[in-house]
């Protein structure tokens, strides 16, 4: 207990620190930082249903004016109902909106309204406490939890952009008792950088840099500390590609890779949201093969984690606003497709 009690103080030096690394900003970025400081602070105060209302209306407004974003988000929630749909897996909205163009745009438009329900969380972080998570989220998989916590060693735990993606750290951290460290992009902006760092530093985390993620990942591996990383998006262009959701697309070798160099068990993580503010979360297991070239390993690997990841998107396509983003080339804006 003496542990955890100290994690709050010492967790606030490191965001302190962490954040006053970094350079200063221009005048018109500390401006923007501030803007958005105001916004967070509004955001908390105001009551959930407001919150989320002002949200949804910002989603149907997104949705509107973003067609190209709305045209890639269409093609790809196309593919992923149709493969969806041809296995039997997901409820009925997937199905008709595999053969159905007015329940896919229906789709559609609900990945604009979940990722807008995204970044009003992402400015309500002040409000995730270990209570809210305890209160509000209920583990759908707990024989799974129990195992990735258990003493057989760290776990590597693997989310991507679907549903509420900052409750899952809070979650680990809590449950660890450690600070466990999550690798973040910098954004070109180091005042939003720096408010980041600070805010999600809060939630119980160690922010690190995608720069020097490998080595601190496996630093905090080797203490027998949890990471956490998302992972369905290849950032660098230097994945691998496997099948998912029945065409190639390239997955990051990163959090394969580190489970077979540190020997730790890789987990998939989703926590989609429910109705009454209530969110559901889950872990599938990955399988990581013992023997083969590295390159073979990590292809099975990562085949693995496509599954898993399907599995989990399949609970509710519309909350994967990883949809929003290219996933697969032939689907590309860059393909010349409309």
């Amino acid at each position: 207990m003496t542990a955890r009690g100290a994690a709050p103080a010492r967790a606030q030096a490191v965001d302190r620190e962490g954040a006053a690394a970094l350079p200063r900003g221009s005048a018109a970025q500390r401006l923007r930082a501030l803007v958005v400081a105001v916004a967070s602070w509004l955001a908390c105060r105001l009551p959930a249903r407001v919150a989320y209302g002002l949200a949804d209306v910002a989603g149907a407004v997104w949705y509107r004016t973003a067609r190209g974003r709305a045209a890639l988000v269409r093609r790809n929630l196309e593919r992923v109902s149709r493969s969806l749909a041809e296995r039997g897996l997901g409820d009925p909205s997937v199905e008709a909106a595999a053969r159905d163009p007015r329940a896919l745009e229906r789709l559609v438009r609900q990945v604009f309204r979940e990722g807008a329900r995204y970044y009003l969380e992402v400015l309500r972080l002040p409000l995730v406490t270990p209570a809210f998570v305890r209160e509000r989220l209920e583990v759908v998989t707990p024989d799974v939890v129990d195992r990735a916590f258990g003493p057989a060693g760290p776990s590597i735990f693997l989310g991507l952009h679907f549903g509420a993606i900052e409750l899952p750290a809070v979650y680990l951290a809590e449950r660890s008792g450690v600070r466990a460290a999550v690798p973040m992009e910098t954004v070109g902006d180091p005042e939003l950088q720096r408010w980041f760092v600070r805010t999600r530093g809060r939630l119980g985390v160690r922010i690190v840099g995608i720069r020097e993620a490998r080595r601190e990942l496996l630093a905090a591996l080797r203490r027998g500390e949890p990471v956490g990383i998302v992972g369905d998006r290849d950032l660098t262009g230097g994945g691998i590609e496997v099948p998912f959701f029945g065409a190639p697309a390239s997955l990051p070798i990163g959090p394969a890779l580190l489970a077979i160099e540190s020997g730790a068990s890789l987990y998939a993580v989703t926590v989609r949201r429910g109705p009454d503010g209530r969110y559901f979360g889950g872990l599938r297991e990955i399988a990581i093969p013992a023997t083969g070239s590295r390159r073979e390993r990590l292809t099975a690997a990562l085949a693995a984690t496509a599954r898993a990841f399907e599995d989990g998107i399949a609970e509710a396509p519309e909350q994967w606003w990883g949809a929003a983003f290219p996933i697969w080339p032939d689907l590309a804006p860059a393909s010349g497709k409309r």
